[in-house]
């Protein structure tokens, strides 16, 4: 505030007198002064902003880890799934974890799978589809007159035949 103001502003027709405008004025002075912040104030507030700051960057790249860890994971999951894996723990102790993880490539993770498959196929289902049909088994199973002897099997064989 300034003196100035204070001096042109009336009361009526007269203009406010010295003593009040000296005691705002003093007490502005004040306020003024108390708001000021004093520099050891102001390097203890500016810790603590950079303080703020290394902690959101922390917590910004701890949640960028996890973020990326948590595709990988997923994306080895479905990789295992899509092979026909049998057993995801097995696998993927059998893989190298770190050095895919770092690769960021889904080509090196089914290249790793291929791999895997061929070194330990039993970990993983056969891409074969079983025959729709398999003799002797069904409804009819029972139907079917097995020769007790080598004798019987022959006899049958040439009978057939004839």
């Amino acid at each position: 505030m300034k003196r100035e103001f204070l001096q042109s502003l009336r009361v009526g027709e007269e203009p406010l007198p010295k003593e009040v405008v000296d005691a705002i004025m003093a007490e502005n002075g004040r306020d003024i002064e108390a708001a000021k912040v004093r520099p050891e104030e102001l390097e203890i507030l500016s810790q603590r902003v950079k303080d703020w700051e290394d902690k959101y960057q922390k917590a910004q790249e701890s949640h960028e880890k996890e973020l990326k860890s948590l595709r990988f994971s997923q994306a080895l999951t479905a990789a295992i799934t899509k092979a026909g894996g049998r057993n995801e723990k097995a696998i993927s102790a059998l893989l190298d974890i770190p050095t895919l993880e770092a690769a960021e490539d889904s080509q090196a993770l089914e290249k790793a799978l291929a791999d895997v498959k061929k070194e330990c196929p039993y970990l993983f289902r056969e891409e074969a589809t079983p025959p729709a049909y398999a003799r002797f088994t069904g409804a009819n199973a029972g139907d079917n007159h097995y020769p007790a002897t080598l004798a019987g099997a022959l006899r049958e064989k040439f009978e057939r035949n004839d």
